[in-house]
């Protein structure tokens, strides 16, 4: 590929915000609406045109990670989330209190209502196309487009919700990148199911691969259905005769390579099709069923990692660490899905994840472990935080921490912490009073034992 050179010209600035968070989703939404909540005036800069994320407009169908077994841990503006899904969908059974079931709609408000009460300010369909660094190597000045054009917006403390840490790596953060190799986990493009006779459902096989009449199980064994390749299959009620499904892979997913992800796209609306034949075919509680929607976003589990002050790390899990700093608990399972293997297409993705997984202890009921302030602060930037899937750990313990639970916790934390740092003399966000954070947290709800 060639390159160009671009025009030097003025482009409009707007530097009236204490506070930038870039992404709308669920750690974007808790940043900019505790940040907001501590004062500073706040801008949440969103590339779609609905906050939520992977639970709006990816479809996910369920929040993992709420709580350790024994009680709900997600507390603060995860609890308020939680709450709000729960009272809002009294179609759905409420037997499990720590993931509950989305109804894409609903959260969407929740979310709008969340931030804007708060005083922050969403602004979607805005992309954030560049950023330019100051002579100290912090964060400058953002570049965005959108229907204006490009735009410039200037802040003391930014807050990178990205997922994929778009935001810090242009910042020149340190990053990590999938395994050893560069391989990332896969992906998966949820989709939803209406008009689904819950009778039938109840009646017939089981629609999760551990049930070997499973339709998924049929389909993969069948040649009329060669995108659906293994027996990766969730599903959850979201709204009446509607059924939200997290099930199947795209492998080789790369979510920061624009040409990948455009094919992914295309590949999984067209699996999401052969999925629901496969259910019509092979399960007559689907007979007068309807695909309703597939995900606008692709379910991403995995791109970089933002290298911080301190790296969560495998050990840590493992001991249930806590940590002086630490911001929140989290007590979601290590999940990594590993690559396809053509050689046991009929195996489960729970059993290729065991297989890759035995020395792993996992968490038993009662037990989680602490989330370092320190793994949102990017290492060598004064004035840029991190929150969500892309915040300092290894490889493994990201695979726990990447669910949307630990999403709206960690992102409460970099908003609250982002807002001391832009009304402080220093403006530097690894110098903040850690005990006045945890305090804040606290007065808003948040578990720290």
């Amino acid at each position: 590929m060639g390159t160009y050179t671009i025009s030097r010209r003025q482009v409009p600035l707007d530097d009236s915000w204490d506070v930038i968070v870039v992404g709308g989703g669920p750690a974007g939404c808790a940043a900019a609406t505790a940040s907001a909540r501590e004062g500073a005036r706040t801008l949440l800069v969103e590339a779609s045109g609905a906050l939520g994320g992977m639970g709006t407009l990816g479809l996910v169908p369920w929040i993992c990670g709420y709580g350790d077994g024994e009680q709900d841990i997600a507390r603060g503006l995860a609890g308020r989330v939680h709450t709000g899904l729960r009272d809002g969908m009294p179609h759905t059974h409420k037997s499990s209190p720590w993931g509950p079931a989305i109804a894409p709609e609903l959260l969407k408000r929740i979310y709008d209502d969340m931030v804007t009460e708060s005083g922050a300010v969403p602004l979607f369909h805005t992309q954030l196309c560049a950023v330019e660094r100051a002579d100290d190597g912090s964060v400058d000045t953002l570049l965005v487009s959108n229907k204006a054009g490009i735009s410039a917006y200037r802040a003391a403390a930014y807050v990178d919700c990205t997922g994929d840490g778009d935001l810090s790596a242009w910042a020149g953060a340190e990053f990590e990148k999938g395994d050893e190799t560069g391989a990332l986990q896969p992906a998966t493009h949820c989709f939803q199911i209406t008009n689904i006779d819950k009778y039938g459902l109840a009646s017939g096989p089981d629609i999760h691969f551990f049930d070997p009449e499973s339709p998924v199980h049929k389909a993969v064994k069948s040649e009329e259905y060669p995108l659906i390749v293994d027996l990766h299959s969730c599903n959850t009620q979201v709204g009446p005769g509607t059924y939200g499904y997290n099930t199947g892979h795209i492998f080789n997913v790369d979510n920061t390579d624009p040409a990948n992800i455009s094919k992914a796209l295309v590949h999984g609306r067209k699996q999401a099709a052969q999925y629901h034949a496969a259910f019509k075919s092979f399960h007559p509680a689907f007979a007068n069923s309807y695909l309703v929607a597939t995900g606008a976003l692709m379910g991403v589990r995995e791109t970089r990692r933002i290298v911080g002050d301190y790296m969560l790390t495998l050990d840590d899990y493992l001991a249930r660490r806590s940590f002086p700093d630490e911001i929140c608990r989290n007590a979601y399972n290590i999940d990594i899905h590993p690559p396809f293997d053509p050689m046991a297409p009929d195996r489960s993705i729970d059993e290729l994840k065991h297989d890759n997984a035995e020395a792993i202890k996992q968490l038993g009921a009662g037990e989680s472990y602490g989330v370092p302030y320190r793994c949102l602060t990017p290492r060598g930037i004064k004035n840029l935080l991190v929150a969500g899937r892309c915040i300092s750990t290894d490889r493994p313990t990201n695979g726990s921490v990447r669910i949307m639970a630990c999403c709206l916790t960690t992102g409460e934390a970099a908003g609250i912490a982002a807002a001391m740092s832009a009304a402080s003399p220093q403006k530097d966000v690894h110098t903040i009073d850690i005990c006045y954070l945890r305090g804040r947290l606290r007065r808003h709800g948040a578990y720290l034992p």
